[in-house]
């Protein structure tokens, strides 16, 4: 299995989170980015940006999901580099905002990539920040 970062990942370096797609639990996914960018050694600035981040793309999933929805989160850790994956099943016909959007510039500004699918009423959104140099 190969990520965004290109770079094989170990179900080792694999955390699954599961919460009910509710604003009140997204705090549990903010304290798990923060704790695992921690443990990668970013700057606690970076881990800000990706907290924000991860945040901002759970409140875009939530927008579009099912009633009683659980959200999932996936993160990917590699040696430098952190990957989440919020996925959420949505309602018939929703979208993600487009990428010229506000939220998609936010999400880009916060993160080295980010990428959204939608298939089989799912829509995901990756998210993948890169450890910067000199800490």
């Amino acid at each position: 299995m190969t990520q965004l970062t290109g770079q094989p990942a170990t179900d080792d370096d694999v955390v699954h989170l599961t919460v009910p797609a509710d604003g009140g639990y997204l705090g549990v996914l903010r304290t798990a980015t923060a704790g695992l960018a921690a443990r990668l050694q970013f700057a606690l600035d970076e881990i800000e940006d990706l907290r924000i981040a991860v945040d901002e793309a759970c409140a875009m999933l939530l927008a579009i999901a099912t009633r009683d929805a659980e959200l999932e989160c996936r993160f990917a850790v590699t040696e430098d580099a952190l990957t989440v994956e919020v996925t959420v099943p949505t309602v018939r016909g929703a979208t993600l905002p487009a990428e010229s959007s506000f939220a998609w510039k936010v999400l880009t500004a916060l993160t080295t990539s980010a990428a959204a699918t939608s298939a089989d009423g799912r829509a995901t959104i990756a998210l993948l920040t890169r450890r910067s140099g000199g800490y």
